[in-house]
């Protein structure tokens, strides 16, 4: 991660916002120490999991979708009928 003293970033703060956008974060430092992290709204934080469920409501599976097309695949495999 790439670290920023203080200075250098409000010199270039509309280039370094624009990096953290694209997903760059990166640390702003004060006499060497950091600071401050700014990374995008949209970058999952460090360890965090993505949740299960975050497609709920996108799109609908059919009541019989684990015999969908049992014939054809079966065919597939070389089954006789």
């Amino acid at each position: 991660m790439q670290k920023i003293n203080i200075h250098e970033a409000k010199t270039n703060l509309s280039r370094l916002v624009d990096q953290a956008a694209q997903g760059e974060s990166f640390v702003i430092a004060k006499s060497g120490k950091p600071m401050v992290k700014v990374s995008s709204l949209s970058t999952p934080e460090s360890g965090q999991v993505k949740r299960l469920g975050f497609m709920k409501g996108e799109f609908t599976v059919p009541a019989d979708f684990d015999s969908m097309d049992a014939d054809a695949i079966a065919q597939l495999f070389g089954a006789k009928q």
